[in-house]
């Protein structure tokens, strides 16, 4: 069973790099293709993300799974809609 403290860290981590990318997301809508060093940077900071929540859910017991599930599905919902508004 992964440790609270270690959960919340991630979550954490997680949530840190939702919120940059939110930023980033909406700073492109704003600047069109002029900011895309900071659009790639939260893309691999979300990706990065995705993958600890990975291997953090192989440790978790069931409740915490579940709260990582709920992580991932908003990591790849934004990076869904980043990757859709590059195109």
């Amino acid at each position: 069973m992964a440790t609270h403290k270690s959960m919340d860290e991630c979550l954490g981590r997680c949530e840190s790099a939702i919120d940059y990318a939110q930023q980033q997301y909406e700073e492109s809508a704003k600047q069109e293709h002029y900011n895309t060093e900071g659009y790639t940077d939260a893309l691999m900071r979300l990706e990065d993300s995705y993958n600890e929540l990975t291997v953090m859910k192989n440790s978790a017991n069931d409740q915490q799974r579940d709260e990582l599930d709920r992580m991932k599905i908003r990591v790849q919902d934004l990076q869904h809609a980043m990757v859709v508004r590059r195109r």
